[in-house]
């Protein structure tokens, strides 16, 4: 397997658990419109596609509006922060490089990303954090990575893109990347091969041990 030096990571269902506040979230947005609430393991099922998709999903194609988005929004940054935690052995793992060697690739609006990260005095670790509204497309589409990586000036060959969504493989893979499969997370592979899996979060301390930045 190639030398691995650059760490591309996806957000929520890699490197934290923000199901508890997304649900919080959509649930107060369904109380408005007088719908029942939803579960969390609902909401873990529809996660990973940015906002718009998540809210069409949570709400359905008939009843969804766009001012649905904008209020799940305001709803959301509010409540951002009440439960969402890192996954087990993830600090650990982002202590053992250097944040030149690490990037965010995520769906979620970059403003968002930024006040989760802040929160969670995460920001450090990263020199390029690339949100779901930074550029023209987000994943799958390719141009979110190759962006991490410019940022980076880090050589795709030597760069890993970890995520628990097959967006995220997609696009790993189409930046010319490899690719890790986190399956404790929200999403689902979408049947594709990765080069690294991930079955709990502390698995990713073996596979990406970070020893030589020491």
């Amino acid at each position: 397997m190639k030398q691995i030096n650059y760490l591309l990571f996806d957000l929520d269902g890699t490197l934290v658990d923000s199901v508890p506040d997304l649900t919080t979230s959509l649930n107060l947005l369904r109380r408005e419109l007088d719908c029942s609430p939803i579960t969390g393991q609902q909401v873990a099922s529809i996660v990973g596609d940015g906002v718009t998709i998540l809210v069409k999903r949570a709400l359905g194609e008939e009843l969804y509006q766009s001012a649905h988005r904008d209020r799940f929004l305001q709803l959301y940054d509010e409540h951002l922060l009440d439960n969402t935690r890192c996954y087990p052995g993830i600090e650990e793992l982002l202590n053992g490089y250097p944040a030149d060697k690490m990037a965010i690739v995520t769906n979620k609006p970059y403003q968002l990303t930024m006040k989760l990260l802040d929160g969670l005095n995460l920001t450090r670790h990263f020199n390029m954090i690339v949100g779901g509204d930074s550029y023209a497309e987000k994943k799958p589409h390719p141009l979110p990575v190759i962006k991490a990586l410019e940022g980076l000036s880090a050589d795709p060959k030597q760069a890993v893109m970890i995520g628990d969504h097959h967006t995220d493989l997609y696009s790993g893979r189409n930046a010319g990347t490899a690719t890790c499969f986190c399956a404790y997370g929200l999403g689902h592979s979408n049947s594709l091969k990765s080069d690294f899996r991930a079955e709990q979060p502390t698995d990713l301390l073996q596979l990406f041990p970070g020893s030589s930045f020491d």
